[in-house]
């Protein structure tokens, strides 16, 4: 008697190198990110303190705003005129509505730049913004 081969077919094979591309360019992505955030809260402003305070939840593409002691405004780690805030939040508000900002104003700041601040972010339309404080304890 005689029996017949039968041929099986290959298993498929699941092709991982497009699928380690990704997730490598993922993770450049998310490294990169995390440290620009970063450098945006190492700028040497004092907080003032708040009994309620709890730490931040940092939101993706969020813009952080610091005013420093003397009043001046950085963005992006550069100091920014009243001109170039307002074309950078006209561009905000232009092609990513409802993007956070975050103020992040010194102790030692005038209110008065803080409302200045707050004051262009509506005029651009945006209404998703919110000032940082410190906790007592630190």
């Amino acid at each position: 008697m005689k029996f017949k081969k039968t041929s099986r077919a290959a298993a498929p094979v699941f092709q991982m190198t497009a699928l380690m591309d990704v997730v490598f360019l993922l993770l450049c992505f998310f490294v990169a990110t995390s440290v620009y955030s970063q450098w945006e809260n190492e700028i040497a402003v004092a907080l003032p303190q708040a009994g309620s305070a709890t730490p931040p939840r940092r939101a993706p593409g969020e813009i952080v705003v610091n005013i420093l002691a003397d009043g001046s405004v950085s963005v992006n780690g550069a100091k920014r005129d009243d001109a170039e805030l307002r074309a950078i939040f006209a561009k905000v508000s232009a092609y990513a509505k409802g993007t956070p900002v975050l103020v992040r104003a010194d102790g030692k700041a005038e209110y008065a730049a803080v409302v200045h601040v707050i004051d262009m972010c509506r005029a651009a339309g945006i209404l998703n913004f919110s000032l940082a404080t410190g906790s007592e304890g630190r």
